[in-house]
């Protein structure tokens, strides 16, 4: 199979799909790699390696032309409709159920769209949203950090206050791996730390793996209210795969905060779990409702590229191995969880999850392949 691993053109996107590793095992399992000029250089990564690992430079044009999988880092942008093509397999970030247009785009162009965001282990878990929530929960608390200085349109409070001034106030909405991270790192740097989540098994486990130092609350729209009108910063965190984030905070809720709070919105890829959420760039990546400063970027791990994209492709490369070494029919025959990651199918909407959001007809991967 020809693989091809384009460069990211998204705002300030800085990662890659493939590492000269993975170049390596996909040449010596027989296949071809096309990288475009450049594709790794804004992850440190040097042309030189890639040809070193057995990959082909090419140009945009090339790549896309003559792959029969592509390998992306985050969903096609407008400029990069024209070049998919029918039958085309797209391994990559999708979160489609707020992006009705790119969906239309996939259904028209016949692509096969397997979504990271949606492959899923026996458990439950979500092994290739798993490392990038990671690094997303840990940005949350740094970047709200920032953006809490008074230079940066903030209160102008240190999350860890000082002998004699109450450290800051830091409430996140959900408690899955970005919870869980943002917890940990808000700790770290002193603050005071609530987490809801609506499910009490997960706050039994946040107890325990705090030993009691994150304060823990079941989520509802009262206890949500209450610790939202006390916060200085507010993560959102919630995430229902592959669907679209519940509205959990709403605009009158906002309007109760204090004034130069900061909310992260690290549910924007799948269009946040706060009302009034609308996604930003890294190059333009805040705006203000009310008084509260809202960053919302939607590829926050893109701004720690070396980190987010040797986290990524660890997680990415069995899998995408996998759908090479087996063609995607047998892949997904073998590994129902790797079933759960084809949003779109030549044609049809292949994820529940995304048909739903959409108001659009869901036909299930097995009966298509059959």
């Amino acid at each position: 199979m020809i693989i091809g691993v384009p460069k990211e053109v998204k705002d300030n996107e800085f990662r890659v799909g493939l590492v000269p590793a993975g170049v390596k095992a996909m040449k010596d399992a027989g296949h071809e790699v096309f990288i475009e000029v450049g594709a790794g250089e804004g992850s440190g990564i040097s042309n030189d390696e890639y040809v070193q690992a057995g990959g082909k430079l090419v140009p945009s044009d090339a790549v896309w032309s003559k792959a029969e999988m592509i390998v992306k880092v985050k969903e096609p942008m407008p400029d990069e409709y024209g070049r998919l093509r029918p039958h085309q397999i797209l391994f990559t970030y999708l979160h489609l159920a707020p992006l009705p247009q790119l969906t239309q785009v996939l259904l028209e162009k016949k692509v096969i769209g397997v979504a990271y965001e949606t492959i899923t282990e026996p458990d439950g878990s979500l092994p290739l949203l798993t490392p990038m929530s990671e690094v997303a929960g840990r940005m949350a608390i740094q970047i709200g950090a920032q953006y809490l200085e008074k230079s940066q349109g903030g209160r102008g409070i240190l999350l860890s206050g000082v002998p004699g001034v109450p450290p800051a106030q830091v409430v996140i909405i959900g408690g899955g791996i970005v919870g869980i991270n943002a917890a940990k790192i808000a700790l770290g740097m002193g603050a005071q730390v609530t987490v809801l989540d609506n499910s009490v098994h997960k706050l039994r486990y946040l107890d325990d793996v705090f030993l009691g130092r994150v304060a823990t609350l079941a989520s509802n729209s009262i206890t949500i209210a209450h610790s939202v009108r006390k916060a200085d910063l507010l993560v959102g965190a919630v995430l229902v795969p592959g669907a679209s984030a519940p509205k959990l905070v709403t605009r009158s809720m906002i309007s109760s905060m204090k004034k130069g709070a900061v909310i992260v919105d690290v549910s924007v890829d799948q269009g946040g779990c706060i009302e009034t959420t609308r996604p930003t760039t890294h190059s333009h990546p805040t705006f203000d409702v009310d008084g509260v400063l809202h960053y919302c970027v939607a590829n926050m791990p893109g701004a720690v590229p070396r980190t987010s994209t040797f986290a990524l492709t660890n997680a990415t490369l069995p899998y995408a191995l996998q759908l090479v070494n087996k063609g995607l029919k047998q892949a997904i025959v073998e590994n129902k969880g790797l079933a759960q990651g084809v949003n779109v199918f030549e044609g049809a909407v292949t994820y529940r999850a995304v048909a739903e959001s959409q108001g659009i007809p869901y036909k299930p991967v097995s009966v298509l392949i059959n």
